[in-house]
């Protein structure tokens, strides 16, 4: 059965997903969806299916808890039939397939809709389903590249370099997951179901774009008013960093009144307005720079603490994010139950306190085919 919400409330509860996705966007898009009490079924392929199952397990585990897999061969007619009588009995289908190749198989979205007229097909792709570059193949560095996120400076001096988060694949993800949603709401209005283009280089260039447009002007991406020298990660006596930020005025005020006896070149008062700070950026920059590395960072916790400023270390491992007191007081880390296929895992729970209560860290990762005997049991197929 299902994995059920354990709170008094139904969440997405009656909702059921197909989801054709492999890997990370469609991954978490439906993830987001099975954490709020929708049943997730993932159609999987015979020989292996999901290959992230064998590329990273643990991040497989993550993506896709409280989600049921069924095996089907879309190669055969036997599998694309079966699945065709799944859509009858579902509201939503999530694929991540280069554009055409859904149609190539005659699961298209008129073959889908044909099946179940109230269907939402949500195709998750690199560069959508039209225009020049809909075919091209490309991962989360190269959506990044051409969205315009290395356009948003965020330092002095430095070139804006990646992260190791997959920001166009999280943000394409979530927009899926909340389109999906409400695409699927209104079909039970109007009986219509629709197909929905998510780009993974649009999602990632709609993060961007309240940033990257004003710059177009500027002599410098530097010039922006969003990069201030006081804004940064600074490094410390002990070689730790910490991300400090005062960009109020009210706060350099306390840092620089506060500290200027233990740090004499904090006693220069030219730099207190946000103005003068900006304008002065590399200068205040090369300040902070100097009066950090003077101290360790339990010197630094303990002063910046005491004077109620907005930093915080740079954990550089999991194993310091986990240990946090703010995350352990807050519940973020809990424990996935296992299964006689995954041990237990230590795993984020879904972001959100929910008043009426939420328990997001259900059920682990199916193996693969665990719930095909089972959801063709239901459906009586």
């Amino acid at each position: 059965m299902p994995v059920e919400p354990t709170a008094g409330w139904p969440g997405l509860r009656g909702l059921r997903v197909l989801d054709l996705s492999r890997l990370l966007p469609g991954g978490f898009a439906t993830l987001m969806l099975a954490d709020l009490g929708a049943d997730v079924i993932k159609i999987e392929s015979p020989n292996g299916g999901d290959y992230g199952r064998a590329v990273d397990p643990d991040a497989f585990a993550a993506l896709n808890r409280n989600k049921r897999s069924v095996v089907l061969d879309l190669r055969e007619a036997a599998g694309r039939e079966t699945l065709l009588r799944l859509v009858e009995r579902s509201d939503a289908v999530v694929e991540s397939h280069r554009p055409g190749v859904l149609e190539s198989m005659e699961l298209g979205y008129q073959q889908l809709r044909a099946a179940n007229r109230r269907i939402v097909l949500c195709s998750i792709t690199g560069y959508g389903q039209t225009g020049p570059y809909a075919g091209r193949p490309g991962h989360d560095l190269n959506f990044l590249a051409l969205a315009g996120f290395f356009a948003v400076p965020h330092r002095v001096d430095a070139i804006v370099d990646r992260v190791g988060v997959r920001v166009a694949d999280m943000a394409g993800a979530m927009y899926a997951a909340l389109a999906t949603s409400v695409a699927v709401s209104s079909a039970r209005l109007s009986g219509e179901g629709q197909h929905l283009d998510v780009s993974l280089h649009e999602a990632a260039a709609a993060w961007s774009g309240a940033l990257a447009p004003p710059l177009k002007e500027s002599r410098s991406p530097t010039d922006s008013p969003l990069v201030t020298g006081d804004n940064d990660v600074f490094l410390l006596a002990d070689g730790r960093r910490i991300a400090f930020a005062t960009f109020e005025d009210k706060f350099w005020l306390t840092f620089r009144l506060s500290l200027a006896r233990e740090f004499p070149v904090l006693a220069d008062g030219r730099y207190d307005c946000r103005a003068d700070r900006t304008r002065a950026k590399r200068e205040v920059r090369a300040l902070l720079e100097e009066v950090f590395a003077q101290r360790d960072l339990a010197w630094w916790s303990t002063a910046l603490s005491e004077l109620d400023l907005p930093w915080a270390p740079v954990y550089e491992t999991s194993a310091e994010v986990f240990a946090d007191e703010h995350v352990a007081a807050r519940g973020l880390v809990g424990t996935l139950p296992g299964s006689a296929t995954e041990r237990p895992r230590q795993q984020v729970r879904f972001p959100v306190l929910f008043g009426s209560g939420l328990h997001s860290l259900r059920g682990a990762a199916p193996g693969h085919g665990d719930h095909t005997a089972e959801v063709l049991a239901e459906l009586n197929l």
